[in-house]
């Protein structure tokens, strides 16, 4: 396909598989970008551990840059554009791909501000299963941790631990439980990936801190991480 684009990551489960997705199907993947809100309730963007990206970035070999944007509703939207516009110019890309997963709101925006801008998205989560979803990136070889639990009945003993079968097993039976979403797409939980088939190093997480937040929401802060040979 060798369609130069830009893959929107954060560095969780969802735009960590986006990318995976897009260098299989032979896409021209010319950079990653990531965008950390100065707010914790953006409406668009991934808050928790955004600035491990560059580790990742690193691990994966590829080009990387973070932006940061004010959080606020609407005018979110607009710094993206601008994010965007400058991205298109510097890379010369085509399209972007997105792990949007089942955000109605955040596909919207990418979709409304792209089309301006006269970029293509890609978007090939969108709408997958949800309650087989972790299964299946756990066994692609996928290492994934939660870097922050916002919901009842998610166990806090799995928090900063790599998640395996069993684990996402243990999710989805309580999904069914609590009635949160298993695939974590309501903001129940926030992942980090620590390791994956693209990555060429891996992440290891040598100090952290646990933040409580309310009664079932808890934070990881991460305080001390590495890249080590796989």
């Amino acid at each position: 396909m060798n369609i130069p684009v830009a893959v929107m990551f954060t560095g969780g489960k969802d735009s960590t598989y986006a990318l995976h997705w897009a260098i299989l199907h032979s896409f021209d993947v010319r950079v990653l970008v990531s965008i950390k809100p100065k707010r914790e309730n953006s409406w668009m963007f991934h808050y928790p551990s955004v600035e491990i990206t560059n580790l990742q970035a690193l691990a994966l070999d590829m080009p990387h840059e973070l932006h940061y944007v004010s959080g606020i509703k609407d005018k979110e939207i607009e710094e993206l554009k601008n994010i965007l516009l400058e991205v298109r110019k510097n890379y010369n890309i085509r399209g972007i791909v997105t792990g949007a997963l089942l955000s109605d709101y955040q596909r919207m925006n990418f979709n409304l501000v792209c089309e301006e801008l006269g970029l293509k998205v890609y978007s090939p989560l969108w709408r997958k299963k949800q309650d087989k979803y972790l299964i299946e990136l756990i066994e692609s070889g996928f290492k994934i941790i939660l870097t922050a639990i916002y919901a009842m009945g998610i166990p806090l003993r799995l928090l900063g631990k790599v998640l395996d079968r069993d684990d996402a097993l243990e999710i989805i039976r309580l999904s069914k439980k609590f009635g949160f979403n298993p695939a974590f797409e309501g903001g129940e939980a926030e992942t980090l990936v620590v390791d994956a088939p693209l990555f060429k190093k891996r992440i290891e997480i040598l100090k952290y801190d646990v933040k409580k937040e309310g009664p079932y929401s808890y934070r990881l802060i991460l305080k001390d991480v590495r890249l080590i040979d796989k």
